[in-house]
């Protein structure tokens, strides 16, 4: 029994010391596994190049400017449908006015706090101008000084990711490369598939949404089906938070309550295609991760990181995943990370939905 006492005080030491030193070096380590993560999602591309005889620094440099430009056209587009969203904002303000004014007499008349009282709480929970200048310019100045450090960190990761391989096969023991070897090549391969894939239903719920509000008449289709599908990054909260955002501006545009509704029964539609179809096809089953730990790991990743860390919490966590299910030792806790239903119940579930979608007539 003291053994095992032992060995839990060890692990959960070693487990207080990982949290710790990712809350301490979050300025250091933020940066560089965000460029990991995206160094992983354009390693085939970098590949493709190599292979067609183009050297490893032109080809990590055309996957810096794929980068950039996959940036630039996102951004561009937001910065499209934001405009767009701008020429109604004296109609939003007007809208949010009257809404100000409801609720400070629906204050009044329950807890019969004036107008003027209700006023002077509200200034003085508001933060100065110098105090919003300071925040705006050090945000600004954080943020291009992590963007400038995750490019650097993306190329170069790229460009010596064989060298950063040969490190780890000097730490290890001979009789033990052949299977590091494995597990590195193994981890990069579902890593890409996940990264990918997600890239791939990402730009397909962007179709979806497209569709489904276009055909509703929503108020800038595109830009609400690109927030929605953005989102889809943070599991669960994400595409309700973008579905939710959608119809509050729905309504206040004016959208009748048949428009509001078929908001949410396209945000249902396109959940049951993602789950039922999409995932089992695109992302697969070896990197999908159990609600429970869904959760977990994106109340960990804001504990730790904040925002950065609730987007890195899904990636890192199928990264983590993919790592205890091909380390012995680790499998027990691969599996409790993993989807709980089996591979072969997910196989039949997926391939009756989609032969109910796409069953082939016979021919006589």
């Amino acid at each position: 029994m003291s053994i095992n006492i032992s060995s839990l005080i060890k692990k959960l030491t070693v487990l207080f010391l990982v949290i710790a030193t990712l809350i301490l070096g979050k300025a250091f380590l933020m940066p560089i596994v965000i460029g990991g993560i995206l160094a992983t999602l354009f390693l085939p591309f970098s590949n493709w190049l190599e292979r067609n005889k183009i050297s490893r620094a032109l080809a990590a440099t055309f996957s810096l400017l794929a980068l950039l430009i996959a940036f630039g056209i996102l951004i561009s587009l937001l910065t499209w449908k934001i405009s767009s969203l701008l020429d109604d904002f004296d109609m939003l303000k007007q809208k949010a006015i009257e809404s100000l004014s409801e609720a400070q007499t629906f204050i009044f008349d329950h807890w019969s706090i004036s107008f003027k009282k209700q006023s002077e709480i509200f200034q003085n929970e508001q933060p100065s101008l110098t105090d919003l200048m300071q925040m705006t310019v050090g945000s600004l100045k954080s943020l291009f000084t992590n963007l400038v450090l995750v490019l650097a960190y993306f190329f170069f990761l790229l460009y010596s990711r064989s060298h950063i391989k040969l490190f780890f096969l000097k730490l290890t023991k001979d009789n033990q490369k052949i299977e590091l070897e494995k597990i590195l090549k193994r981890t990069t391969e579902v890593s890409q598939q996940y990264l990918l894939g997600l890239s791939k239903m990402i730009f397909l719920l962007w179709i979806m949404y497209s569709i489904g509000f276009s055909i509703l008449g929503v108020q800038n289709p595109i830009f609400f089906a690109i927030l929605c599908g953005l989102l889809e990054i943070i599991p669960f909260i994400g595409n309700i938070t973008g579905t939710t955002l959608t119809v509050l501006v729905s309504a206040i545009h004016g959208g009748s309550f048949t428009m509001l509704l078929g908001i949410v029964i396209t945000y249902g539609i396109v959940q049951f295609i993602q789950g039922w179809i999409l995932e089992p096809l695109i992302l697969g089953a070896q990197v999908k991760i159990n609600p429970l730990f869904t959760i977990i790991a994106l109340v960990v990743g804001d504990l730790i990181w904040g925002i950065s860390g609730i987007l890195l919490a899904i990636p890192i966590t199928a990264m983590i995943k993919i790592v205890c299910d091909h380390v012995e030792p680790l499998k027990p806790y691969g599996f409790l990370i993993g989807d709980l239903s089996s591979k072969k119940k997910r196989e039949g579930r997926f391939n009756r939905v989609f032969n109910k979608l796409f069953k082939r007539t016979k021919t006589p």
